[in-house]
């Protein structure tokens, strides 16, 4: 019998292990086929406390996985399968084999959604398409940048890219944006953003080594347009990865996860939820490990009031 289980590997889920582990709680961290999550696609990360000269995204990955195993964490490095989450024993299989715990954190984080097009793999995380502005936006001073979408997150981070570039294309489908009505006036009022409708990225250009272009196509003529940018930061939204558990625990109108109050305590009392899964605001690898430092303290908490 297991007292703590984390299921992923992210920023959230190895801080929560950290925790778990100097805590004496001997945690069990099913890291999944792929793990420690979306900075290992990460090149630099300037903005992660205690690295003055940046640090790669898989290296600080690493040395947080380190750490976790250091105090005692124990990885099983494969997908969950299925989870069971009723009852005051939590079970989590992998595979055929099933670990049961007092208690279970959900760290399973979310997915950009991307564009969809072959050429928008060869030049993703570095290469010279993101997603998120808010971590990659100081690369692109003083040039030019295109951001993909139509909702509130795109025009928040047009905007916040004009911090830094030299202009903004905002590149989306239809005539009208789905965000609201003060951002959508932000943006066109904002002398660097320029908007392209209605038009879809038909294709990324560049070297194959860093992107230089985007090809768009008109999406009622189908007359193509070509923009030179050195950056394209794709905004067209994330999708929560809860489909083991989203019948289960309590989900928000988006299908992230709800927490109670300030806590990360989900709707089932044992299980709680850190990480990218939870947060539909601000989705950084820091507010991720902190979350994961308040799940692991709530696991804590639980286990002690049930006397596990």
């Amino acid at each position: 019998m297991e007292r703590v289980i984390v299921v992923g590997s992210g920023p959230a889920g190895l801080t929560a292990s950290l925790y778990a582990a100097r805590a004496n709680l001997n945690p069990l961290c099913i890291e999944g086929w792929q793990p420690l999550g979306l900075l290992m696609t990460t090149t630099e990360i300037e903005n992660f406390p205690g690295f003055p000269e940046g640090v790669q995204g898989p290296e600080l990955m690493m040395k947080m996985r380190e750490q976790a195993e250091k105090f005692g964490t124990r990885f099983v490095t494969e997908n969950a399968s299925k989870l069971d989450l009723s009852g005051e024993i939590k079970k989590v299989w992998v595979g055929e084999t099933l670990y049961e715990s007092r208690t279970v954190i959900l760290a399973t984080g979310a997915s950009s959604i991307k564009v969809g097009i072959p050429s928008e793999e060869t030049y993703l995380y570095g290469k010279g398409i993101s997603t998120c502005a808010t971590c990659d936006a100081a690369f692109y001073k003083k040039m030019v940048v295109a951001v993909i979408g139509g909702g509130d997150s795109a025009m928040e981070e047009a905007c916040f890219l004009t911090n830094f570039a030299s202009k903004v294309y905002v590149v989306h489908r239809r005539d009208e944006f789905r965000a609201s009505k003060i951002m959508v006036d932000r943006v066109k009022t904002n002398p660097k953003i320029e908007l392209v409708t209605p038009y879809v990225p038909d294709e990324f250009l560049g070297d194959g080594k860093l992107l230089n272009a985007i090809r768009l196509k008109h999406a009622q003529t189908g007359e193509y347009r070509t923009i030179e940018v050195a950056g394209a930061f794709v905004a067209i939204g994330h999708k929560p990865n809860t489909e083991l558990f989203a019948d289960q625990v309590e989900l928000d109108a988006k299908g992230y996860v709800e927490c109670q109050g300030r806590s990360q305590k989900t709707s089932i009392p044992g299980v709680m939820a850190a990480g990218d899964l939870q947060d539909a605001t601000y989705k950084q690898a820091i507010t991720s490990a902190g979350s994961g430092c308040i799940a692991a303290l709530d696991a804590q908490h639980y286990l002690e009031e049930h006397g596990f």
